[in-house]
């Protein structure tokens, strides 16, 4: 990369890195925060999980043509000041359906698809996808901090202050963006939004991809209700002890995930690796289904992080190459849309899922889920490389 596209790379990698770091700092605690009202149910507690889900699938289509029409930065620098307020409504919410309230206020700052394409713009097609793995990297690593750092830091200054701290990091995050980003120049012609959301919306390639991070997101938040619950049943309030297994977890499967990343970097077989990651969380779901000690539980985590951090940073790279400049803010609108809207069918079901069945039913449905994504991406090329009549 040149010395301009490492700098804006670097900024941007820092401003996501910071704005996930807030919602992954409540993944592994909301469940249990959300169990703490006097009269949340299991469906309640699936809601505080991923109601920010419902809002950012619907602004992030919106959002995404907005920066298309006017820039990445005003609209960035908007969503990231929306996500500040509704952290601060949930750290003072007094019941589960404040919290809940919270969450959707969070998720209306649906910057994600903006924040892509302004990486896309300032980066070269050729150097785009190591500028996306950076990003996915940067991502993974906040992933790591925050399971580890969300039940210690909740133990010390407690739910509420942790959703002020993301109010905190939401803020640095728009100042981030404000000073130390360049802007780029806006394309000299910039389709109708209906234009440019057909055009996001007739490739199947990219169908396939919208299809994939909304099974992903769906999986991770329906797992992120059991896992803690199931976690609670074997150490009850001992928060430090969850950072133990999402620490070990996530240290295991760093090196198999880098490992996929310098593969797929080398063009090894992309469509193999991304087959195997998605086969990994297959794997996972089914010793997840099982597990009933800390060991089997880390174990099974291991597997799960080491394909979950491979798809989310290869799917938005291979979405920015596939979408052209003018189109771009809108295919990952609809990308991000897909995203976050498994996100809250992960948490509603997997919370409705858990009430009936317990964690197991929860992690067999994922798994289901995750083996009918494999056929798709295994089938759809198969179809493709047939001769036509």
């Amino acid at each position: 990369m040149l010395g301009a596209e490492r700098r804006a790379v670097a900024v941007l990698a820092s401003v996501f890195a910071v704005r996930m770091l807030g919602l992954f700092l409540l993944l592994p605690i909301i469940a249990l925060y959300a169990a703490s009202f006097p009269e949340a149910s299991t469906l309640m507690i699936g809601l505080a999980v991923g109601a920010y889900g419902i809002t950012q699938a619907l602004f992030q289509i919106p959002f995404g043509l907005l920066s298309d029409r006017i820039g990445r930065k005003p609209v960035i620098v908007s969503g990231l000041l929306i996500f500040a307020l509704g952290s601060l409504l949930a750290a003072f919410a007094d019941s589960a359906t404040m919290l809940v309230l919270g969450r959707i206020l969070q998720g209306a700052g649906a910057v994600s698809a903006a924040i892509t394409a302004l990486v896309a713009d300032l980066t070269r097609v050729e150097v785009r996808t190591r500028a996306m793995a950076v990003i996915g990297m940067t991502i993974g690593a906040s992933f790591l901090l925050a399971l580890i750092a969300g039940p210690l830091l909740a133990a010390w200054v407690g739910v509420s202050g942790v959703f002020q701290v993301t109010a905190v990091l939401a803020l640095a995050a728009a100042a981030g963006v404000s000073f130390a980003v360049p802007s780029p120049a806006l394309p000299a012609e910039t389709p109708g939004s209906l234009v440019t959301l057909r055009a996001a919306l007739a490739v199947p390639a990219l169908l396939r991809l919208n299809l994939g991070v909304l099974v992903l997101h769906a999986v991770l938040t329906a797992s992120f209700v059991a896992v803690p619950l199931t976690l609670d049943a074997l150490w009850t309030a001992r928060l430090g002890a969850h950072a133990q297994v999402y620490l070990f977890a996530l240290l295991a499967s760093l090196p198999p995930t880098v490992a996929l990343i310098i593969a797929n970097d080398r063009k090894q077989r992309p469509l193999s690796l991304a087959l195997l990651a998605i086969g990994l969380l297959a794997l996972a779901q089914c010793l997840l289904a099982v597990s009933v000690t800390a060991l089997t539980i880390t174990l099974a985590l291991a597997v799960f992080f080491a394909g979950f951090n491979f798809l989310e940073a290869r799917l938005p790279a291979r979405l920015s190459e596939l979408a052209s400049p003018g189109v771009r803010g809108a295919a990952l609108g609809v990308f991000a849309t897909c995203q976050f809207l498994g996100a809250f069918l992960g948490g509603v079901a997997g919370g409705w899922i858990f009430g009936l069945g317990g964690a197991g039913a929860v992690h067999l449905v994922c798994a289901a889920l995750t083996i009918i994504w494999l056929l798709v991406v295994l089938v759809e090329p198969a179809r493709a490389a047939q001769p036509q009549s």
